[in-house]
Protein backbone atom coordinates (compact mmCIF):
# COMPACT_ATOMS: atom_id res chain seq x y z
CA UNK A 1 0.00 0.00 0.00
CA UNK A 2 1.35 3.42 -0.94
CA UNK A 3 1.97 6.07 1.69
CA UNK A 4 2.25 9.80 0.97
CA UNK A 5 5.05 11.84 2.54
CA UNK A 6 3.51 15.21 3.42
CA UNK A 7 5.10 18.61 3.92
CA UNK A 8 5.24 19.29 7.67
CA UNK A 9 5.01 23.05 7.09
CA UNK A 10 5.01 25.79 4.47
CA UNK A 11 8.45 26.13 2.93
CA UNK A 12 10.85 25.59 0.04
CA UNK A 13 12.39 22.31 -1.08
CA UNK A 14 16.18 22.63 -0.72
CA UNK A 15 17.49 19.11 -1.42
CA UNK A 16 15.86 15.87 -2.50
CA UNK A 17 17.92 12.98 -1.13
CA UNK A 18 16.18 10.08 -2.92
CA UNK A 19 15.01 9.23 -6.43
CA UNK A 20 12.18 7.08 -7.77
CA UNK A 21 13.05 3.42 -7.30
CA UNK A 22 15.23 3.95 -4.21
CA UNK A 23 14.60 1.68 -1.23
CA UNK A 24 14.14 3.59 2.04
CA UNK A 25 13.82 2.56 5.66
CA UNK A 26 11.45 4.15 8.15
CA UNK A 27 12.98 7.41 9.46
CA UNK A 28 15.50 7.77 6.58
CA UNK A 29 15.97 11.41 5.57
CA UNK A 30 14.28 11.83 2.17
CA UNK A 31 14.51 15.59 1.67
CA UNK A 32 15.43 18.90 3.27
CA UNK A 33 13.08 21.90 3.43
CA UNK A 34 13.64 25.50 4.45
CA UNK A 35 11.03 27.42 6.41
CA UNK A 36 11.58 30.77 8.09
CA UNK A 37 15.36 30.51 7.44
CA UNK A 38 15.57 27.13 9.23
CA UNK A 39 16.39 23.85 7.50
CA UNK A 40 14.15 20.91 8.38
CA UNK A 41 14.70 17.27 7.45
CA UNK A 42 11.72 15.27 6.24
CA UNK A 43 11.90 11.55 7.05
CA UNK A 44 10.25 8.48 5.56
CA UNK A 45 7.16 7.51 7.60
CA UNK A 46 7.60 3.85 6.60
CA UNK A 47 9.98 1.45 4.86
CA UNK A 48 9.48 0.77 1.17
CA UNK A 49 10.41 1.94 -2.32
CA UNK A 50 10.07 5.52 -3.54
CA UNK A 51 7.33 5.27 -6.18
CA UNK A 52 7.02 8.92 -7.21
CA UNK A 53 8.54 12.30 -6.36
CA UNK A 54 5.99 15.07 -6.74
CA UNK A 55 8.25 18.10 -6.09
CA UNK A 56 11.51 19.53 -7.41
CA UNK A 57 14.31 21.36 -5.64
CA UNK A 58 13.36 25.03 -5.34
CA UNK A 59 9.60 24.36 -5.25
CA UNK A 60 7.49 26.18 -2.67
CA UNK A 61 5.05 23.92 -0.83
CA UNK A 62 2.18 24.35 1.57
CA UNK A 63 1.66 22.36 4.76
CA UNK A 64 0.33 18.85 3.99
CA UNK A 65 1.24 18.99 0.26
CA UNK A 66 2.28 15.54 -1.00
CA UNK A 67 6.06 15.54 -1.51
CA UNK A 68 6.62 11.94 -2.54
CA UNK A 69 5.00 8.52 -2.45
CA UNK A 70 6.50 5.40 -0.84
CA UNK A 71 5.12 1.98 -1.70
Amino acid sequence: MAEDVLAPMVGKILKIKVKAGDAVQEDDEVLVMESMKLETSVHAPCSGVVKEIKVSEGDRVEEDDVLLVIE
